[in-house]
């Protein structure tokens, strides 16, 4: 069997392109999932720095809130100093009134400690939003490039296959045949060259004999390891 190396070569090119092409294709997808998930996280972060905020000004509401109650309570403590009646009760209501102020010593010590605080948590939130529109602009631009680039690759797949069509009559169907069988059991990867005396893809040495055939004839060949079709590298097509 005389054999259309170079069609087959050309042919196996362009399926090897077309696997290379439905490969970045088929990982489109989750590579855009993966880019919006980071602008997720990126975004969850800024609003984590917010929330921060939140919950710092609500403390601090509580807090006043709660001293104004101990407030009105060591007023009302300072209005009952005048209707006891005896020592005892007099020194009670003072003890009274003094744990109250030192209470309100304490909370509004915190309240201040809340309120430097909020000048951290507002610097970070201003950082976290700076970050979170930087890492923004970067991630869509990342993806515009997936996007444009998986544009041009359905063009290419489509030429692509239009090519394989219109070379697939150009060779004998039995030709097409052995390549196909080929091909799907050694992973796309039918035709083999021969360099330095050994089997491009299994690195098997070719017999002396053989290697003067492939020389001289165009015959059907498979190496006798990996059972791909040899060729000598003189038969490379030219251009695609």
């Amino acid at each position: 069997m005389e054999i259309e190396f170079e069609k087959l070569i050309f042919l196996q090119q362009i399926d090897s392109e077309i696997r290379q092409v439905n490969l970045f294709l088929e990982n489109t997808p989750p590579l855009i999932e993966q880019i919006d998930k980071k602008i997720e996280k990126s975004s969850q972060l800024a609003a984590a720095a917010k929330e921060k905020l939140v919950e710092n000004q609500k403390k601090r509401r509580e807090l006043e809130a709660e001293v104004k109650v101990v407030k009105a309570q060591v007023a009302k403590y300072k209005r009952q100093l005048n209707d006891v009646k005896t020592n005892k009760e007099y020194a009670a209501m003072l003890k009274e009134i003094k744990e109250s102020e030192k209470k309100i010593d304490g909370l509004e010590e915190v309240i201040i400690a809340e309120m430097l605080r909020a000048d951290e948590i507002e610097a970070e939130i201003k950082e976290s939003n700076r970050r979170f529109a930087e890492a923004k602009e970067k991630l869509f631009q990342e993806k515009e490039t997936i996007f444009q680039k998986k544009n041009e690759l359905e063009e290419k797949a489509k030429q692509l296959g239009q090519d394989r069509q219109k070379l697939l009559p150009q060779i004998p169907a039995e030709q097409v045949t052995l390549y196909l069988r080929i091909s799907s059991k050694k992973s796309g990867i039918a035709l083999s060259p021969v360099k330095d005396d050994f089997c491009a893809m299994c690195h098997m040495r070719i017999r002396p004999q053989v290697l003067n055939e492939l020389r001289d004839t165009r015959k059907l060949i498979l190496c006798e390891n990996c059972g791909r079709i040899l060729y000598w590298p003189d038969k490379q097509p030219k251009s695609n």
